[in-house]
């Protein structure tokens, strides 16, 4: 028998230190004044997505703050994939009216770009060509950033990492500052996600903590992290998805996404280095690509990863044994969120495949994948999962 959490939602909230400060529950928005001025906050950027922006839940959380005499201003202008222009218009915004900290308040998008705003903040050595690194800036420099998720899925609120498109390529950024001071997670604000964004983002939590626990690299701690994570989201996600307005599933799977961006920090592999490229050249969600991806990457890897997949299937409890149960438990999972099979149906095209898999080589994800991979491995991957190689059976007989 595995123990299962409280189901009643009050019961779970919770002040987490790993791998930063967490307010875990639900209303705890109703905190961020508290959280603004731990940090000596007094003038913040709240950054959001478009979407977002005209929703209560940002106007609420805006209302806090000026109740409490701490203005603050909303910048909204970014993309699903965030391209560099945005980042720039961000930075312009915090430097012309003189804020002291930025909050991120959304997905990944917002929450990646507000982590940029803030590395930005101040006139620096960074060039965008290369010319001088962000790890080269001063941890000073760094703006103190809040992050507030809105949906369970990246797990941005803990990482020092951000993900930038810049010359049709995505640009990954890192400095140990970037890491959020301080989170606020509360499910509350992920009531209002749609079922499909839902099941989007649901993956690309799943798709952290499978890629985090097959990695190659020693590192026990993550392990159990990802797989506590992967037991979460099998038990959750799709009650998430057919009940959107199920808090206890919707906080499970809140804390799920933290722990699968905690876990990635031993790695991730070729579904993310296949995912991005498909992002930045078509601007499709990181959620979804990584859903469709995913299966086809998992059979590429099963030589490396079947004891790991053996252990898994025994953890989750799933109805057949090894490698084979948890491709099958993946596939029922994707059908059952409307996941498309295959890139095809993306509408990728076949003639750009060699071209993504060259980028999608590049990714610094393609190192950490469990079997080595080079261009010509990830073009076979894609080529596999436009036309349902290796799945497409499978899945005509189940």
């Amino acid at each position: 028998m595995v123990f299962e959490p409280a189901q009643n939602p009050d019961a779970l909230r919770g002040d987490w230190s790993y791998p930063t400060a967490i307010r875990f529950g639900p209303g705890r928005i109703a905190e961020l004044p508290d959280v603004c001025r731990s940090l000596g906050i007094t003038h913040p950027l709240l950054v959001t997505d478009p979407g977002l922006s005209a929703l209560p839940i940002v106007r609420e959380a805006v209302a806090h703050n000026e109740d409490a005499g701490l203005s603050t201003a909303v910048f909204s202008d970014l993309r699903s994939n965030p391209v560099r222009a945005n980042v720039d218009a961000g930075v312009a915004m915090y430097r012309a009216a003189g804020h002291d900290g930025v909050i991120g308040f959304g997905g990944g998008s917002a929450l990646d770009v507000a982590k940029v705003i803030a590395l930005l903040a101040h006139p620096s050595a960074f060039d965008w060509d290369g010319n001088g690194t962000e790890k080269q800036i001063p941890a000073e420099a760094v703006a103190p950033v809040i992050a507030v998720p809105t949906t369970a899925g990246t797990g941005s609120e803990v990482g020092r990492a951000a993900v930038v498109t810049y010359g049709g390529v995505k640009k990954i950024l890192l400095h140990p500052r970037m890491m959020p001071r301080a989170v606020i997670a509360d499910p509350q604000l992920t009531l209002s996600l749609p079922p499909h964004l839902t099941a989007w983002t649901g993956m690309d939590a799943l798709a952290h903590c499978l890629e985090a626990y097959c990695g190659a690299f020693y590192h026990p701690m993550a392990d159990g992290i990802a797989l506590e994570g992967l037991r979460l989201i099998h038990t959750w996600l799709p009650v998430a998805v057919r009940e959107g307005d199920n808090l206890v599933a919707r906080a499970h799977m809140m804390a799920a996404a933290t722990m699968g961006a905690a876990a990635f920090q031993k790695a991730l592999g070729a579904v993310h280095a296949l995912s991005h490229p498909l992002g930045a050249v078509y601007d499709l969600h990181h959620g979804l690509t990584n859903a469709v991806v995913m299966p086809y990457v998992l059979v590429l890897n099963r030589p490396a990863i079947e004891e790991k997949m053996a252990l898994l299937a025994r953890f989750l409890n799933l109805p057949d044994e090894g490698f084979e149960a948890v491709l099958d438990w993946i596939l029922d999972l994707r059908r059952t969120l409307d996941i498309p099979h295959t890139l095809a149906e993306l509408g990728i095209e076949a003639d750009q495949l060699e071209a993504l898999a060259i980028q999608a080589a590049a990714d610094p994800n393609a190192e950490e994948n469990p079997v080595p991979v080079d261009a010509v491995v990830l073009a076979q991957c894609y080529r596999d999962a436009m036309a349902g190689r290796v799945i497409r059976d499978r899945i005509s007989r189940r």
